[in-house]
């Protein structure tokens, strides 16, 4: 029985293979960051002048617990978010409820690929949403998306964006960006997302949504994401840049 995570990855790069993707391009760049196009197009998606990415809880010693995903592919992805957060000005915060326990150091690549990423400690809460520091941080952005990732998503993510969601705020769970100690759990935590209004989404259709268009100055450094959120992309990438350099020799 394919796993509703694998079911989901698998759609989100089929619909990102079908669509016409012209990577290696030589963009016709505009100095825009669009979020609704003028005929209302992108109304239901996210705006990234609205948003800020919440990674929660990304502690090396927690990865050893997590069943549902291949570590490397959570570390890729949280990476990637963050890759995308200082291309696109997306505010990131990350906190830990105790990093000097067992639950060990936050994985330091978020705040090196986010070097604008505002770090809250908290006092040994799990819940997040329950650190008055960590929801001014989010007040403090001024904007009402949230996009949460983290480990365990059915607990460090699950809490807080239960919580936002009730305070008013549109919060979003990147699946594949978090991790939990099982395919029951991770099952079970994608299904109270959608009972409490969470949208459940993931790594490369956060990419996708907040990039909206190619015809943009970050373009071809758009393109080197898609690359990392879906791996095969890349693979098709070098091969249509090798095809093009065969045609221009002949």
């Amino acid at each position: 029985m394919v796993s509703l995570r694998k079911f989901t990855l698998s759609l989100s790069l089929l619909m990102l293979a079908l669509a016409p993707v012209p990577y290696g391009f030589q963009a016709q760049a505009q100095e825009t960051r669009p979020s609704v196009l003028p005929t209302g197009g992108g109304a239901a998606l996210l705006d990234p002048a609205d948003t800020v990415f919440l990674m929660l809880d990304h502690q090396t010693g927690l990865f050893q617990t997590v069943k549902d995903i291949g570590i490397s592919d959570l570390r890729a992805n949280a990476a990637t978010m963050a890759k995308l957060a200082t291309l696109l000005d997306i505010p990131v915060i990350t906190t830990a409820s105790e990093p000097n326990g067992p639950n060990g150091p936050l994985m330091p690549e978020i705040h090196e690929f986010a070097p604008h990423a505002v770090y809250v400690p908290r006092k040994g809460e799990v819940n997040a949403w329950d650190n008055a520091d960590f929801v001014e941080a989010v007040r403090a952005t001024g904007r009402k998306t949230l996009v949460m990732a983290g480990v365990w998503t059915s607990v460090c993510v699950m809490f807080p964006a239960l919580d936002a969601k009730l305070a008013g705020y549109n919060v979003y769970a990147v699946i594949d960006a978090s991790g939990d100690p099982s395919e029951m759990a991770s099952r079970t935590s994608l299904a109270r997302f959608v009972q409490g209004g969470v949208i459940p989404t993931t790594t490369n259709a956060v990419l996708s949504e907040t990039h909206r268009t190619w015809a943009r100055p970050e373009a071809a450094d758009l393109a080197v994401l898609y690359g990392l959120a879906a791996p095969n992309y890349a693979a098709v990438a070098e091969s249509y840049a090798k095809a093009q350099q065969v045609v221009a020799a002949k």
